[in-house]
């Protein structure tokens, strides 16, 4: 029997659409998640999922469920507990993975991170960057861009004939499908030799707001119109975002687009058009 596949954060967003598309590969699937008895890892064990609990912040807590694995996928986060938090994570990862003996470990960090970013939560992930390198560890960074489903986090402004983001009309933002991100993690675990030790920015379309906005209306079939927010508007809110929406609106993510389909040309990369619709469909 093949040896499977670690899979951090299981329950999640990024790690959901790891797990699918390791599934879809036929590929055996070990989630790590905090609450083995919670509703979604349940499902998870109902879909032949293998699920055991680790902390991320506890490296002896995940050295078990990196043990006699293939590879892992490892995912962190700063949105619950802060950036500190979120290097910590990173800490007891990589700490887990090489005392594990982890033979592939790929890490999930974010486009545009790198040197001083000046946003907390992309140079937090620097850092865990930073901390695989000193490893004798084999791995890959894959670094996604903005999700496509993060407009969904404001369902009734769009219902209510509105796309706000803090972007103008005609400026691109490059986002990333999350099945894109799963079949692409799939693939550089399936195939790993051509994939280690680089570090890979992923997007899978970049949009305008006006045609983001367009595309919305099209599938709701009503007007919907772009909204300009003001950076400024988010930086009360959070200073991690506001840093995010200024480095976006200023420098950007800077993925080549074109190049990356052409040399994965298996990923069904998916426009924001088709994945909008979709995404209402199935709603």
């Amino acid at each position: 029997m093949n040896r499977p596949v670690a899979v951090l954060g299981a329950t999640g967003g990024q790690g959901g659409a790891v797990v699918d598309a390791l599934l879809a590969q036929q590929l055996p699937v070990r989630a790590v998640v905090r609450s083995p008895a919670s509703a979604r890892a349940r499902a998870l064990q109902q879909r032949g999922v293998e699920v055991v609990a680790g902390d991320l912040q506890d490296a002896d807590s995940l050295i078990p469920a990196f043990t006699g694995v293939q590879a892992a996928f490892a995912v962190t986060t700063p949105f619950e507990e802060g950036v500190d938090a979120e290097v910590r994570q990173g800490r007891a990862i990589v700490t887990a993975a090489a005392k594990a003996q982890v033979p592939h470990l790929v890490f999930s960090s974010v486009a545009g991170a790198g040197g001083e970013s000046g946003v907390p939560h992309f140079d937090s992930k620097h850092r865990i960057e930073a901390m695989i390198h000193e490893t004798n560890l084999a791995w890959t960074v894959t670094a996604p861009t903005y999700f496509f489903d993060n407009i969904l986090g404001d369902v009734d402004s769009l219902l209510g004939g509105q796309l706000p983001l803090p972007l103008e009309p005609a400026q691109r933002l490059q986002q990333l499908a999350r099945p894109d991100m799963g079949a692409f993690v799939a693939q550089v675990i399936k195939d790993p030799g051509p994939h280690v030790g680089k570090r890979i920015e992923l997007a899978s379309d970049e949009p305008t707001l006006m045609e983001m906005a367009a595309d919305v209306g099209r599938v709701l079939g009503r007007q919907v119109q772009p909204v300009t927010v003001p950076i400024a508007s988010v930086y009360a809110n959070s200073e991690d975002m506001g840093a995010m929406w200024d480095f976006l609106h200023n420098r950007g993510y800077q993925v080549d687009i074109p190049s990356l389909k052409a040399s994965y040309p298996s990923v069904n990369w998916t426009s924001f058009a088709s994945w909008i619709s979709q995404a209402f469909t199935h709603a």
